[in-house]
């Protein structure tokens, strides 16, 4: 099989590749990765000289080169985003382009080469926020409510794909997942930048009082959800993928990596809170439980630990991420 990976040099598309290759090895890889900030080919840099993996420099609102890299594709897995909340406050129009009128190209170009799976990756962000100590928790039939420039792109980008399904026959599907952690994220991440902060001895900074409340997905968990999804997710259906039961908030996570690092609390710096900030995000995974077999299974404390260790390890790959 032929497979189409968009940003492939992000964070989670190049956790997905690594994945994918481990798992599918007969498989052929394509990497469609336009490398911003955010694009990283040191990523990869282990498989770069397969025989059974591609990497094509290009940007995904391009017209022609999508036609070209997008014939001949069995499938296509689409991760490429822009997707800091913070830059897109600063200035939206990157998200539009790539998030909404690149998804768009992609589409055009899937129904025309007949690809016969096209999975797209989405957020919770789409959602909106929940309220702090309520139970409720985001699933497949919660209406949209972003609150982002951010969200409000993912949203529409989520619109195309579902229409594109129903008015063209193009077989999707999509995945909403919550805040992914892991090898491979930039430093500008709220994980990765704590860690990256402490190991050079600098303040860790935190919006407001801290307890936004996120549900933290181990990317290796999300990856094989989404395989999962290829293999038996049905044509046309959405999968909310999220990891644990309990409510763990922003300034917890701040004091789980300060004591995995031995750090003091007088490392935590709260600054003034960002802008329409989700104070609460939540995933019920249960559809993808039934109907795909889908647990988690790496629990946050240990991950998390390892996550440290990976960038304390790394030091080569984090500097030129930040």
């Amino acid at each position: 099989m032929k497979i189409l990976i968009t940003g492939g040099c992000g964070f989670i598309g190049s956790n997905f590749i690594h994945y994918w290759r481990e798992n599918h090895p007969e498989d052929e890889v394509f990497n469609l990765d336009k490398l911003t900030y955010a694009g990283n080919l040191a990523s990869l840099k282990d498989i770069e000289s397969a025989q059974n993996y591609h990497f094509i420099k290009g940007d995904i609102g391009d017209k022609e080169l999508v036609d070209k890299v997008m014939a001949g594709m069995d499938t296509v897995v689409h991760f490429a985003a822009e997707s800091h909340v913070d830059n897109s406050i600063k200035d939206a129009a990157p998200f539009i382009m790539t998030n909404l009128v690149g998804t768009y190209v992609l589409l055009e170009a899937a129904v025309k080469h007949k690809i016969k799976k096209f999975h797209h990756i989405s957020t919770d962000e789409v959602f909106g926020s929940l309220d702090l100590g309520s139970s409720l928790k985001f699933n497949e039939q919660t209406l949209y409510d972003p609150s982002s420039p951010y969200s409000a792109s993912k949203a529409g980008s989520d619109h195309l794909v579902k229409a594109y399904g129903r008015t063209f026959g193009l077989p999707v599907t999509m995945t909403n997942c919550s805040n992914n952690y892991g090898p491979y994220q930039n430093g500008e991440k709220f994980i990765p930048k704590i860690i990256t902060n402490l190991l050079e001895d600098k303040k860790v900074p935190v919006y407001g009082d801290g307890l936004n409340v996120r549900d933290w997905l181990y990317v290796e968990d999300h990856c094989r959800a989404i395989d999962l999804v290829l293999e038996k997710g049905n044509i046309g259906q959405t999968y909310c993928i999220g990891a644990m039961n309990d409510e763990v908030s922003n300034l917890d996570i701040v004091k789980k990596i300060l004591n995995i690092l031995g750090k003091g609390e007088e490392m935590i710096e709260f600054v003034t809170d960002r802008p329409g900030h989700d104070r609460r995000y939540a995933i019920d995974w249960g559809k993808a439980k039934k109907e795909l077999d889908f647990e988690p299974l790496f629990g946050l404390d240990e991950y998390l630990q390892k996550t440290v260790a990976w960038y304390r390890e790394n030091e080569w790959w984090w500097k030129k991420s930040i």
